[in-house]
């Protein structure tokens, strides 16, 4: 079995590159660029990181990629000790891409924007389960599974 650490970091990689990818696409079909979505990402612990430029752009993907590596050591370290999470992988990534949903839009955006937050029109609230389910949970729980 593939150490817990070894997993967690490719669980961070692959949930975090497929999810940072389809916020980006996501934010050009909204007609805002990247750069302006990831200090958006960063303004999240760094209020003014939205005057940061390209700066503030990679220090929102690094924000994204810490709180993805959390997301993926939660699981993980969870499904080592629960063996039903890795029986069960399919319907434990669908469940913890709901959870993740859950957890950000109802607690986490809601406490730094609340006037934002939560965004739950229909089809902004499928969109984001989608990319949770698809893009985090699943790849998150299929590599906590790995031998």
């Amino acid at each position: 079995m593939a150490r817990a650490g070894q997993r967690i970091l490719v669980a961070t990689l692959v949930a975090g590159t497929l999810d940072i990818a389809a916020a980006a696409l996501l934010a050009i079909q909204a007609g805002r660029t990247p750069d302006k979505m990831l200090r958006g990402v960063a303004s999240g612990p760094f209020p003014d990181a939205v005057h940061w430029g390209l700066g503030g752009a990679a220090l929102g993907l690094l924000v994204h990629f810490a709180i993805m590596a959390v997301m993926a050591a939660v699981y993980i370290l969870a499904a080592d000790r629960l063996p039903v999470l890795k029986a069960q992988r399919l319907l434990a990534g669908i469940l913890y891409g709901i959870a993740t949903w859950a957890v950000m839009n109802l607690v986490v955006l809601p406490l730094r924007w609340p006037t934002v937050f939560p965004h739950l029109d229909l089809q902004s609230v499928a969109t984001q389960l989608f990319c949770h389910i698809v893009l985090v949970g699943l790849p998150i729980a299929l590599i906590a599974a790995r031998r």
